[in-house]
């Protein structure tokens, strides 16, 4: 018999951040494979607890034990037992609050804050907003929906000339056509 943990359809976190993913399983005594949201990938272990949601469903997890591999993290998180119970979450996000996170510097953000800010060219143009990131290696990118999908290289200084994070809106140097 499977011993399910409890499970909270809501989150216990007044501003919640996502670090990572619950990519899939490791062995049968319940660990999960963790892609990292953070950078250096082995900070996502920094943080806890855990919160892991899922559709509609949510619950608290402790790292147990951990290991850092090339491409992906090793965990046992409690409440994860056995192999059918990590399976029920692959897929999850792995979530904590956002007052565990340090603050960025001077020209840093984290993601979540720009995900959903309007995006306008500085001669004003309306490009859309800012509806994920993507990490291409050399750079992240901006996708921003509008009346059509852009993607914009978030390169500050450059092509990002402004982020206004209380008044959700940047700047950007691009050309609206492109």
């Amino acid at each position: 018999m499977v011993r399910r943990a409890p499970i909270n359809p809501a989150l216990p976190v007044e501003h919640p951040v996502v670090i990572g993913q619950i990519v899939g399983v490791y062995g049968v005594k319940g660990w999960v494979k963790v892609r990292s949201f953070t950078d250096p990938a082995e900070n996502v272990l920094s943080y806890h607890p855990w919160y892991v949601r899922h559709a509609d469903r949510s619950m608290r997890c402790d790292v147990i034990d951990a290991r850092v591999g090339d491409k992906v993290i090793v965990a046992q998180l409690s409440g994860f037992n056995v192999r059918e119970e990590a399976l029920e979450w692959v897929g999850a996000e792995i979530v904590v609050d956002r007052s565990m996170l340090p603050a960025p510097g001077p020209g840093e953000y984290y993601w979540a804050d720009l995900i959903g800010l309007r995006v306008a060219t500085a001669d004003g143009v309306e490009l859309g907003v800012i509806e994920r990131m993507l990490e291409t290696g050399a750079n992240d990118v901006l996708v921003i929906r509008g009346d059509r999908e852009r993607l914009v290289p978030f390169i500050y200084g450059q092509v990002v000339k402004d982020v206004d994070l209380a008044a959700g809106r940047m700047t950007v140097d691009w050309d609206p056509e492109f």
